[in-house]
């Protein structure tokens, strides 16, 4: 418990005087305006959520009936804006970051989305630096440089919350922390998740992204976390030269969140990464 009730952290203002879902709106506010601007919740957030939403007009929040990990709720929000505009390009911000630097952040995620514009094929991945082998966090295993814009190398491998001694392993050989901060095209990120998870995608296709029509939906949808599922998943990165700057700490755990941000604040440095394709994708 962060705020005295078993509130999620996203709810909570654990850095400054603003909630964490908060806060992520209004770093995203110069990039994208708010029509434009969806958010998925639990259903059973929702009144948390919908005070510290108001910024968005109320049909770009997109309810789910209960949590099933991301790949459900990434796979809601990608179905409903194929619905709007397939041909979109989107930036997915998971609401439980801490970034110091906020103009350094969008320019990076400015990058990406030229990577992807040069790339449509691929997805565009945001890692940070690591500063210790912290084993709650994901890791993306860089491999060779993509050509084109953004400095961006592949990644080859994912690895969610490794050991220790791998965590240390990983961070020698370059690893990154996988932010989960993502850009692609709408239509290319449902392609393949649809050649991962057919069924899914056929179960949520068609249904409104409100509790009671998905709720039927949600019992035979198994929660998975996507990313690292995708066919030819090539994650990337940035030169880190040019990646000084930014610093980003993901707020996992609730013990330890404002000296994580503070050590953050000191040495993290943000990169930038590209994934999916297959044979015959850009190189």
């Amino acid at each position: 418990m962060i705020a005295g009730a078993p509130i999620p952290k996203q709810y909570c203002r654990i850095v400054g005087d603003r909630s964490l879902l908060e806060t992520t709106l209004a770093r995203i506010a110069p990039l994208v305006p708010p029509e434009r601007t969806l958010a998925i919740v639990n259903r059973r957030h929702l009144r948390l959520a919908r005070p510290q939403l108001a910024a968005i007009p109320a049909a770009n929040v997109l309810v789910q009936p209960r949590n099933l990990d991301t790949g459900p709720g990434l796979l809601v929000s990608l179905l409903a804006l194929a619905r709007r505009d397939a041909a979109a390009t989107v930036a997915v911000f998971p609401s439980d970051h801490d970034i110091r630097y906020e103009v350094a952040f969008r320019r990076h995620v400015a990058r990406m989305a030229f990577l992807v514009a040069a790339h449509p094929d691929r997805i565009a991945l945001l890692g940070a630096r690591p500063e210790r082998p912290e084993t709650g966090y994901g890791y993306v295993a860089v491999g060779h440089r993509v050509v084109g814009p953004g400095e961006a190398f592949r990644v080859v491998a994912f690895h969610e919350k490794p050991a220790p001694a791998l965590a240390a392993r990983i961070i020698g050989r370059g690893g990154l922390w996988n932010s989960f901060v993502m850009v692609g095209q709408v239509a290319r990120m449902l392609e393949l998740v649809r050649e991962v998870r057919p069924g899914d995608v056929a179960d949520l296709e068609g249904i409104p992204a409100e509790p009671d029509s998905l709720a039927a939906a949600y019992d035979r949808v198994r929660g998975v976390e996507l990313l690292a599922r995708l066919p030819g998943a090539r994650p990337t990165a940035p030169d880190g030269r040019a990646c000084r700057r930014p610093r980003l700490e993901r707020l996992g755990h609730a013990r330890g969140h404002r000296a994580d941000a503070r050590r953050a604040a000191r040495r993290s440095a943000v990169a930038c990464a590209a994934l999916g394709g297959g044979v015959g994708s850009a190189r």
